[in-house]
């Protein structure tokens, strides 16, 4: 059986229940602009490549859209100062996080996310579980591509072939294939697990705990 010493989650729809906040900014966004809000199982289909894909996709025809730049800059003023009004580690989070440092093993998070709120939400949310957070910022490409996992590994002082990443959507599957590194699908996130068995993912947890039983084969 493969031995893992490192496990890097997602954040978004992973570890955190951001949906609520994701969609209040979104709305925000287009109040400002005067154009038709979003409904929360929208926006689900919307994240997952970043915020500026998110703003593309909730804004009729997206970046084409005169109104783009004044939404995008509109949504992350918003988000900034309401990124943890509703958002809350999913239950049981906190439990595996605990039992997996516990153990021994290394904890890091990899996201989409502007790289200032991963860090802060990583603190406020988890208090110093996680010893790498890492988001988008210049220099590194946000996922698929692998950068922002391959430095979380090095970060860690492990490799790929002794790391996991959990996510919960295609992005994060063919991140950790373009890593090299195993991947294990959550189905309580931004997508059904129908979905991900489409975009190709073979290994599930339905409660955070399963990860548990993963570990061990």
């Amino acid at each position: 059986m493969k031995t893992y010493d490192t496990i890097i989650f997602d954040l978004d729809g992973t570890l955190l229940d951001t949906l609520e906040d994701l969609t209040a900014s979104v709305n925000h966004a287009l109040d400002q602009v005067s154009f038709p809000r979003r409904t929360l199982d929208e926006v689900r289909t919307f994240v997952g490549n970043g915020v500026r894909v998110l703003m593309r996709r909730a804004l009729p025809g997206g970046e084409e859209n005169p109104k783009f730049e004044e939404a995008f800059a509109a949504f992350r003023e918003h988000y900034a100062a309401h990124c943890r009004d509703r958002t809350r580690p999913y239950p049981g989070i906190m439990d595996l996080a605990r039992e997996l440092k516990a153990r021994g093993l290394r904890l890091g998070i990899v996201s989409n996310k502007s790289d200032r709120e991963v860090k802060e939400l990583n603190r406020a949310c988890f208090s110093g579980l996680f010893s790498a957070a890492l988001g988008e910022r210049e220099g590194v490409r946000r996922k698929p591509e692998p950068d922002g996992l391959l430095e979380a590994v090095k970060e860690l002082g492990s490799t790929p072939e002794r790391s996991l990443y959990v996510g919960d959507s295609e992005v994060d599957l063919r991140t950790a294939v373009n890593a090299g590194i195993d991947c294990v699908s959550v189905t309580w996130g931004f997508r059904s697990e129908t979905q991900l068995r489409e975009a190709g993912a073979k290994r599930f947890i339905r409660s955070p705990m399963e990860l548990l039983t993963v570990l061990q084969g």
